[in-house]
């Protein structure tokens, strides 16, 4: 049955998406945020807090508030009362990059990791409600497209915000280019809440549960995962998968570092991963809705591989570039099948909240871990040692899902053919 209000609500809630993305290009956590990190004399290891602390926000508060989110008739009213905090910060890093940088980095960083934090963190809290009103307004079939072509507007805009954030860096002294990097981000944050705003909430198909306590809640957590051994292997491959992305926060800093490139590279680095992103999530997107989002999710483990590998025997600048655009390819396969995987794994639509929180939640330790502990191998051992650990970890997750993890629409699909 085709979801009421799907042409507005496709177009509304993909420019939502599309436009946040397109912010996080004029502070991308791969490239731009690590570059000013490292102007205000970060050493390596609160480099790598920078993926860690949003990835802890991101993927910690989602379990806790699914309770809450299944409880909710109407999911929207909710979002707009809240994402409010997922864009205020942007204007706060503008202002301590252009009045503290210079007078005073070491609280700079603090006001860094501190906005970081609650941008990502108020994220995570509405991420299981934001995923529930994706399930309703867009058809599981449609999900893989929905997400590539948003994904794709967000990165053709992300590769002109590119090009505006190396004339910036360019023609400034770095904390003016900054500040106006991060204000060129909140302006498309503020378009972006107007697009979610006049979204069209379609009705759930069943009511809403009964919110029940946190307690009681996760108790039945471990009784789930035993019920499920298929999405515990999933889940395992995933912890597994967070160590093989470790490398992505230091790829700019080494490169900068070890061929003594201008600031207005870290522009090109952008373009490139954009590009990455632009070409895996077309190929990607229509593959999810064709052969499942499983094999997208091995194909980004895949190109994590890839990208540590040539981070380890690139000789020049110009071949290392090849690495922001594989590392584009595993951002393409986490925005078209990350979320979209955790809600197929759910046997009900009510459920959805509860095994996306699960995914995102169990996530949190290892994926906050790994990349503090990237920045202290980084100095003490150097990069290459990094990106050796980090492409282990990723093909111990290839293994994983390959052997172990089962497609849940397709093994949805031959279990329902057995009982007919």
């Amino acid at each position: 049955m085709t979801p009421p209000h799907l042409r507005h609500n496709v177009v509304a809630l993909g420019a939502d998406y599309a436009l946040f993305m397109v912010a996080l290009a004029f502070a991308s956590p791969s490239t731009i945020l690590p570059a000013f990190a490292a102007w205000l004399g970060a050493p390596n290891v609160v480099i790598g807090a920078i993926p860690a602390v949003m990835t802890m926000g991101w993927f910690l508060p989602c379990l806790f508030a699914a309770p809450y989110t299944e409880g909710l008739a109407r999911k929207l009213p909710f979002l707009v009362r809240w994402t409010i905090w997922e864009r205020v910060p942007f204007l706060v890093l503008a202002a301590a990059a252009y009045w503290m940088a210079e007078r005073a980095p070491g609280a700079t960083l603090a006001v860094l990791l501190g906005m970081l934090l609650a941008v990502t963190g108020v994220g995570g809290l509405l991420m299981p409600a934001w995923m529930d009103l994706i399930g309703r307004a867009i058809p599981v079939t449609m999900r893989g497209r929905f997400f590539a072509v948003s994904s794709v507007a967000a990165s053709v805009a992300g590769l002109g915000a590119s090009a505006v954030a190396a004339d910036l860096l360019a023609a400034y002294r770095p904390a003016v280019a900054y500040a106006l990097c991060f204000l060129c981000g909140t302006a498309c944050l503020l378009v972006s809440f107007v697009a979610l705003v006049v979204v069209r909430e379609p009705a759930a198909a069943a009511p809403a549960a009964a919110t029940e306590g946190l307690g009681v809640y996760l108790r039945r957590l471990p009784a789930l995962l035993r019920r499920d051994p298929n999405f515990a292997w999933y889940l395992t491959a995933r912890a597994l998968g967070s160590v093989g992305s470790m490398g992505a926060a230091f790829y700019t800093v080494y490169a900068l570092r070890a061929w003594q490139a201008p600031p207005a590279t870290v522009g090109l680095f952008t373009a490139l991963l954009l590009a990455g992103t632009i070409a895996g999530t077309l190929v990607l997107g229509w593959l999810a809705d064709r052969a499942g989002h499983l094999l997208v999710v091995l194909t980004g483990a895949a190109a994590v591989v890839a990208a540590n590998a040539v981070a380890l025997g690139a000789p020049s600048l110009g071949l290392f570039g090849l690495v922001f655009v594989l590392s584009g390819v595993h951002q393409a396969s986490v925005t078209v099948s990350g979320l979209n995987l955790l809600l197929e794994f759910a046997p009900a639509e009510g459920e959805g909240p509860t095994y996306l929180g699960l995914g995102q939640t169990s996530l949190a330790p290892v994926a906050f871990v790994a990349p503090l502990a990237g920045g202290l191998l980084a100095d003490g051992a150097g990069f290459p040692a990094v990106f050796m650990i980090a492409a282990l970890g990723g093909t111990a997750a290839m293994i994983l899902l390959a052997l172990r993890v089962r497609d849940p629409r397709h093994a949805r699909a031959v279990a329902a053919e057995g009982r007919a």
